[in-house]
C-alpha cells in the first residue's frame, strides 16, 4: 500500500513509453555515419572440423571490399569466457585450425555496403575435413567422446559438488524420482545483436561503441583490452536497445572484429545480425539434464534428495558453464530438506555457447524440485499442494543461512501459496478434475503448482553506483550503473528521487548505459536494478536533500530542524513565504559567498551502494491446462501467479515484468527448444522453426503479490525481472503431466508439444 501522500506504491505510467511507441529513440542500427563500412561474418557450415584451407583471392578482389580478415592477419589474442575457465579452452576470434560449432567464424569481410559484404562472403572457399561430432550432453559424457580440445584431455569444463558423504535418501519411507531435462532455449532479443564502432577524430587510437547490451561497464572492461586500448582510449554507449534477457549482457567475438576492422580502417564500422545469424550466434540458455530424487516419510516430510546434474557449456565456455552452482546454491528452494547431496558436471558440446538466459541456474533449481515433489506426493498418495505447505521453511524476518549456503534474507512461503490456490479455486479444481475423469472425458483437465525462491543481485551484483544532482534551472539528473533495456528504470529511478527531494519526476531525467558519463556499474542482470541502482539513487537523493536543508537554513536564517520540502523547493515549516527553491539553492551551492563555512560546492551526492548480500524474492504459481486425450495438445486455460518481490514502489511495473516472465517461463515448458541433429546442425534456425509463442497462445495471467520486505536495502526490495519466468514453468509443466498421471504416465520432458504428449499416452495405454 501507498504511504499518505506518497507517490510510492502507485501505478506510475511510464514515461519510456512515448519514444518507445512513436519510433522516436534511436537503436544502434538506426545510427549514420559518414564512411561508414559493414562487416560480415562467413561462419562455418560444420560442427566440428579441420580447416585445411581458405582461399580468399575472388573475395579480396569484389567491388565495394576494404578488407578482408583471417585467422592469419587478425592479430587479436584469443578470448576467454569466463575468467574461470582454463585459457586452454579460450576461443580464437576467427577459428584457426578448427570449427567447433555451426555458426564459428572463420573469416570476417569489411565492405562499403552489407551486401557487398555478403556477397565478397560468399565467395570465400573454405576447406574443411569433418571431425567426429558431440552433439548432446549425453554424447559428450561419454567416455569416448570426440573432443573438442583435445590437449584439454576431456570435455568436462567445470565440476561441483556438495554433501558427497551424504546418504541424502536414508530413512525415507517412499522416493520419488524423476529424469528431467531443462531444454537449450534461445533469447530470442526482438532487437538482434550488433554494435557500430566510430574511431575518435579528435583522439587518434580511440573508439566509441555503440552496442546493444545489458552492461557497458562489463563490455567495456572486456573490449579495451582485448583491442589493446587504455581505458580512456574506449567509450562504450548502449543506446536504445530491444530486449536483453541475459545473453546481450554476454561479450562476442564480434564486438572485436568489428572494432579491429575499425581501428585499422579509421572508418566507422557496423555489424547487424541477422535473425538467422542471431540463433546460432547469440549465447542460449538452459541445457541441463537432471537426475534426481527425493526421499519422504509417509506423512510428507522430505527426508533428503539427491542430484546428479550434467550442463552443456557449448563449444566455447563462458558463464553458462558455471551456472550450476547456482542451481546447487539454490537446491533447496524453499524446503527444510535436511541433506542434500548434489553433484554437477558442465561438458563443451559442439553447438552454440550457453550463458546467462533470464534466471540463469535458478529455474533449473526449481525445475528439478517442483517436479520432484510431484513424483514424492504421487508415491505416498499426498496432494502436490499439501506436501508443498509441510515442508516450508517457517516464516523469517532476519537472515537465515541454507545448509547450501545461501543466505536467505526474510520470506514467509506459505503465504503466496495459500493466496494462490485460494485465487485458482484449487478444491474446486481439483473436483472438477475428478468429475472429467470419472467420465471418460477427452479433454482433460491439468492443475499444477509450484513454489520457488530465486536470488537476485546474485554473488557479487549486489552493489552500484548513484549519483544525483540539482541543476540550476530546478531540474536533477540521476547518474547510475545499470542499463536499460526495457524494464522501466527512468519512471522508477525518478520515482524515489522525486519522494525524497519533492523534484517532479518530469523534471528528472535519467543519465545510464555511457561510460564516459557515469564511471562504473555492473549493468543491468539477475533482476538486480531497482535494489541496488534504485537504492544508490535513493541514498543520494537523501544526502542531497541533508545538504540542502543545511544550505536552506543558513540562507534563511533559520534552523536546519525547521527546513522542509515545499512547493518547488524548501521552506521553513509553517512559514510557506519563508522558502528557497531547488534552482536557487543549486545556484548558492556553486557560489562561495552563499555556502557556510567548510560546505563543498555543488548540490550532488555519489555513492557505490552496497545491500551486502542478494535479496531473494519468492511466490507460487498455479497453472491449469486441458489435453486434448486424442491427439495430444495442450491448451493452456489459466495461470495465477502470486509473487513476492519485497516492497512494491510501482505495481504497474512489477505487473509488466510478472506477465514478461510467466510468458517467457511458459515458451519453455511448451514451445520454446533449440534442436540440433546428430551431426550438429541447428534445425531450428529460424522463427519458422523455433516456435517462439506469441499472445495468441497465451490465457490472460492471473497476477497479484505478497509483500516481504527486505532488510538489505532502504527501499525493502527485490527482484521482480525473472520471477514469473522461475515460477511458471514448473508449474505448467506439472500440470501437463498432472492431466494425464492417471492413465499411467510419470513424466513427459518439456517442451510438452502435441506429439510428445500423445507419445506418452498410448505408450501408457
Amino acid at each position: 500500500m501507498a504511504a499518505s501522500g506518497s507517490i510510492l506504491g502507485n501505478s506510475v505510467l511510464r514515461r519510456e513509453d512515448p519514444t518507445l511507441i512513436t519510433g522516436a529513440g534511436k537503436y544502434f542500427d538506426d545510427l549514420r555515419y559518414d564512411g561508414t563500412l559493414h562487416i560480415h561474418f562467413v561462419r562455418s557450415p560444420l560442427a566440428h572440423a579441420k580447416i585445411t584451407g581458405i582461399d580468399l583471392a575472388d573475395a579480396e578482389t569484389m567491388p565495394g571490399v576494404r578488407k578482408v580478415y583471417t585467422a592469419a592477419n587478425i592479430g587479436l589474442a584469443d578470448f576467454q569466457g569466463f575468467a574461470m575457465m582454463p585459457e586452454a579452452l579460450n576461443r580464437p576470434v576467427l577459428a584457426r585450425d578448427t570449427v567447433r560449432f555451426v555458426g564459428d567464424i572463420v573469416a570476417a569481410v569489411v565492405a562499403e555496403t552489407k551486401a557487398q559484404a555478403v556477397d565478397a562472403g560468399e565467395a570465400i572457399v573454405v576447406d574443411y575435413d569433418p571431425l567426429p561430432v558431440a552433439a548432446t550432453i549425453e554424447a559428450a559424457a561419454a567416455p569416448d567422446a570426440p573432443l573438442l580440445f583435445p590437449e584439454h584431455g576431456s570435455n568436462v569444463c567445470f565440476a561441483t559438488a556438495l554433501g558427497e558423504d551424504v546418504d541424502a535418501l536414508e530413512g525415507a519411507d517412499k522416493v520419488g524420482r524423476v529424469k528431467r531435462v531443462s531444454q537449450r532455449l534461445a533469447g530470442v532479443p526482438m532487437e538482434p545483436n550488433g554494435v557500430v564502432m566510430v574511431p575518435n577524430e579528435q583522439a587518434a587510437g580511440s573508439l566509441t561503441a555503440w552496442i546493444s547490451h545489458q552492461a557497458p561497464h562489463g563490455a567495456h572492461a572486456a573490449i579495451a583490452p582485448a583491442l589493446g586500448l587504455a581505458p580512456e582510449q574506449l567509450r562504450v554507449v548502449c543506446p536504445w536497445v530491444g530486449g536483453g534477457f541475459g545473453p546481450k549482457a554476454a561479450m562476442y567475438v564480434e564486438y572485436l572484429m568489428a572494432g579491429k576492422a575499425a581501428l585499422d580502417l579509421q572508418v566507422p564500422v557496423k555489424w547487424t545480425e541477422t535473425r538467422s545469424e542471431d540463433m546460432v550466434s547469440l549465447v542460449h540458455g538452459r541445457d541441463y539434464v537432471i537426475d534426481i530424487a527425493m526421499g519422504v516419510k509417509n506423512d510428507g516430510k522430505i527426508v533428503g534428495m539427491q542430484a546428479e546434474v550434467t550442463a552443456s557449456a557449448g563449444a566455447y565456455p563462458a558463464i553458462g558453464a558455471i551456472l550450476p552452482m547456482l542451481t546447487q546454491l539454490m537446491s533447496t528452494g524453499v524446503y527444510d530438506i535436511p541433506k542434500i547431496n548434489f553433484k554437477a558436471t558442465t561438458v563443451m558440446t559442439n553447438n552454440t555457447t550457453v550463458g546467462a538466459y533470464r534466471g540463469a541456474g535458478r529455474p533449473e533449481a526449481t525445475q528439478m524440485l517442483e517436479r520432484v515433489l510431484d513424483a514424492a506426493a504421487a508415491e505416498i498418495g499426498m496432494d502436490p499442494a499439501e506436501i508443498r505447505s509441510r515442508n516450508f521453511f517457517a516464516p523469517f524476518s532476519a537472515p537465515m543461512t541454507t545448509i547450501t549456503g545461501a543466505n536467505y534474507d526474510s520470506a514467509d512461503y506459505d503465504k503466496p501459496l495459500q493466496a494462490a490456490l485460494a485465487a485458482a479455486g484449487y478444491a474446486e479444481l481439483r473436483a472438477e478434475q475428478q468429475r472429467r475423469r470419472a467420465a471418460g472425458d477427452p479433454k482433460l483437465l491439468g492443475i499444477g503448482v509450484s513454489a520457488y525462491v530465486e536470488i537476485t543481485a546474485p554473488v557479487g551484483l549486489h552493489m552500484e553506483y548513484g549519483k544525483v544532482e540539482i541543476h540550476e534551472d530546478g531540474s536533477a539528473t540521476m547518474y547510475v550503473g545499470t542499463s536499460v533495456h526495457g524494464q522501466g528504470h527512468e519512471t522508477a529511478f525518478s520515482m524515489v528521487a522525486s519522494e525524497v527531494l519533492g523534484i517532479p519526476m518530469d523534471k528528472i531525467k535519467l543519465v545510464n548505459s555511457d561510460t564516459d558519463r557515469v564511471p562504473r556499474g555492473s549493468g543491468t542482470l539477475g533482476s538486480r536494478s531497482l535494489q541496488t541502482a534504485g537504492s544508490a539513487v535513493h541514498v543520494a537523493s537523501t544526502e542531497v536533500l541533508s545538504k540542502a536543508r543545511q544550505l536552506a537554513a543558513h540562507l534563511l536564517e533559520a534552523n536546519v530542524d525547521d527546513i522542509v520540502k515545499g512547493d518547488g523547493g524548501l521552506q521553513v515549516a509553517g512559514v510557506p513565504a519563508k522558502a528557497i527553491s531547488w534552482g536557487e539553492l543549486a545556484m548558492a551551492a556553486n557560489d562561495d559567498s552563499k555556502r557556510p563555512e567548510g560546505m563543498e560546492a555543488g548540490l550532488a551526492h555519489e555513492l557505490d551502494f552496497d545491500g551486502g548480500d542478494s535479496t531473494f524474492p519468492f511466490g507460487a504459481h498455479v497453472a491449469v491446462v486441458e489435453v486434448d486425450s486424442d491427439t495430444g495438445k495442450v491448451t493452456w486455460v489459466r495461470h495465477v501467479a502470486v509473487d513476492d518481490c519485497g516492497r512494491i514502489l510501482n505495481p504497474m511495473l512489477v505487473n509488466g515484468q510478472q506477465h514478461g516472465g510467466i510468458a517467457q517461463g511458459a515458451a519453455q515448458a511448451l514451445f520454446e527448444w533449440v534442436q540440433y541433429d546428430e551431426d550438429g546442425n541447428p534445425i531450428t534456425g529460424n522463427l519458422m522453426d523455433y516456435a517462439m509463442p506469441s499472445a495468441a497462445e497465451m490465457p490472460s495471467f492471473e497476477v497479484s503479490n505478497t509483500q516481504t520486505d527486505s532488510p538489505r536495502n532502504p527501499l525493502g526490495a527485490k527482484g521482480i525481472g525473472e520471477s514469473g519466468t522461475i515460477g511458471s514453468t514448473p508449474a505448467i509443466h506439472n500440470a501437463v503431466c498432472d492431466a494425464v498421471a492417471h492413465l499411467g504416465v510419470k513424466h513427459i520432458d518439456m517442451p510438452c508439444t502435441a506429439q510428445r504428449v500423445w507419445e506418452a499416452i498410448n505408450s501408457a495405454r
